[in-house]
């Protein structure tokens, strides 16, 4: 038996130097005792799949990630590109203001989003929104900053959205899902495919050059904006599903999201929903939503009494739901 797995992972190194990207298979190839199941799942052993049998999710076949917040961490990134701005203009502005700064202006877009969402006029361009409010707060009590940036200076700092990093988490747990093989306990199988998608109120350019900063390894990206809305717009659901070809099946997708009003939205419309915990990312719940969590300061599944089918603290705990 030992042999034979060693064989495998063998094996399966060798096919992995065939379909990694570099950058990846350095990590999958660096060292002899891990193999990519071994990454994903943080161990020295290959874990057999029915000890993550999750029936909640069967059937699942596309994984629709929210992207800001539960994949990328949009606050530490641009505070941290803030403050690179403070030091090179001089600025005697602490973290935390640079804090107060990058959650004002996605106070701004989450309200405006919501806004259109219900039909209210506005660009369906988040960059073109995501400007509007920026030159509004460099007029007010963030003058200060506007005084110091030129026009060139203001477009690269809205381009910051573009760059978003992910979570320490994201990166090996969407390659964990995308791995082909799993231990049935004797032998390495070929692994049902799962097809990852966006549903972002990103604009397409911004979602397509945060991929590329931060490796995000997705089939398909969609951009509510291609649909006309943004989340939580049912239609925006809907035309994710249409274009994957599960309409009639819409249990066969899960939205995967850190944000509850994004997971009660695709739930309303027969998708599976995760909730995936983040730092801060559900802080402001309302009060209407949290009565439905029970009155909880935290969400919960349905078997704990919540609404959410399943709940995962990261991305590495999500992939081994699909890929034990």
């Amino acid at each position: 038996m030992a042999k034979h797995l060693a064989a495998s992972r063998q094996l399966l190194s060798l096919r992995l130097s065939w379909i990694l990207p570099s950058p990846l298979k350095a990590v999958a190839m660096s060292a002899s005792q891990f193999t990519d199941i071994e990454v994903m799942t943080g161990q020295g052993q290959v874990p057999e799949a029915s000890e993550f049998n999750n029936e909640v999710l069967n059937g699942v076949e596309v994984l629709i990630f929210d992207v800001f917040g539960t994949v990328v961490d949009w606050r530490g990134s641009v505070t941290r590109e803030l403050e690179q701005l403070g030091r090179r203009y001089g600025l005697s502005d602490t973290t935390q203001n640079w804090i107060e700064f990058a959650d004002e202006w996605r106070k701004g877009y989450m309200e405006n989003t919501r806004r259109i969402a219900q039909g209210g006029e506005g660009s369906l361009n988040v960059d073109v929104m995501h400007r509007e409010i920026l030159d509004k707060m460099l007029s007010s009590r963030w003058s200060h900053v506007g005084d110091v940036l030129n026009e060139e200076a203001r477009v690269n700092l809205n381009s910051v959205w573009h760059r978003l990093d992910g979570w320490p988490d994201t990166l090996p747990g969407l390659q964990a899902l995308k791995t082909k093989y799993v231990n049935d306990g004797h032998n390495l199988l070929e692994a049902k495919p799962i097809i990852l998608a966006t549903l972002s109120n990103g604009n397409m350019r911004l979602l397509v050059d945060m991929a590329k900063h931060a490796q995000l390894p997705w089939d398909v990206i969609f951009s509510s904006a291609l649909f006309g809305s943004f989340k939580p717009n049912p239609k925006t659901y809907l035309s994710a599903l249409s274009h994957l070809s599960i309409s009639s099946t819409p249990h066969k997708a899960a939205m995967v999201a850190a944000h509850l009003f994004d997971l009660q939205a695709a739930k309303g419309v027969g998708m599976r929903t995760i909730y995936v915990r983040r730092p801060r990312e559900d802080e402001d719940l309302s009060e209407k939503e949290r009565r439905k969590e029970g009155g909880r300061e935290e969400v919960k599944s349905k078997a704990e009494g919540g609404v959410v089918d399943v709940v995962v603290e990261d991305f590495m705990k999500l992939a081994r739901l699909f890929r034990p």
